[in-house]
């Protein structure tokens, strides 16, 4: 979970010692007072792909995600960030330990990056407390 500084708002890996694979989206900065988004940055690595999406996330942003994790919880796919204004996570559930998270760079680079994640139990939690987080940081 997050801490009291900035951290990721979401953090998916693999467990030790299996593909490595890591999914986060990093929270960079507080918001400027008055300011609506936070800014941060999509973090993706493999063992043979590494790259970073920057992204403002804004409150708006965060009920979508609420609701993506809701929906995940209920064992549903999920695609957040569907704007076209910037990068876009997809999720989707394969089986009781394993999803495909896909992030997809549409608007710039055109990149898009698929791959087969086992997140520990509780990861949904997890990611509920960290929006928890977010939302404090992002009201000030």
């Amino acid at each position: 979970m997050m801490d009291d500084a900035l951290d990721d708002l979401i953090y998916l890996a693999d467990p030790p010692g299996t593909s490595g694979h890591v999914v986060a989206l990093r929270v960079l900065q507080r918001p400027d007072p008055g300011g609506g988004f936070l800014e941060c940055e999509f973090v993706v690595s493999t063992e043979t792909v590494s790259g970073n999406f920057r992204v403002g996330i804004s409150a708006f942003d965060l009920d979508m995600w609420e609701e993506a994790l809701d929906s995940l919880a209920g064992n549903r796919f999920v695609s957040w960030l569907n704007s076209g204004r910037t990068v876009q996570l997809k999720i989707k559930p394969l089986s009781p330990r394993a999803i495909g998270v896909s992030i997809s760079d549409d608007p710039s680079s055109q990149v898009t990056v698929s791959l087969p994640m086992s997140p520990p139990a509780g990861w949904i939690e997890d990611h509920r407390e960290r929006l928890v987080k977010a939302r404090q940081i992002l009201s000030g």
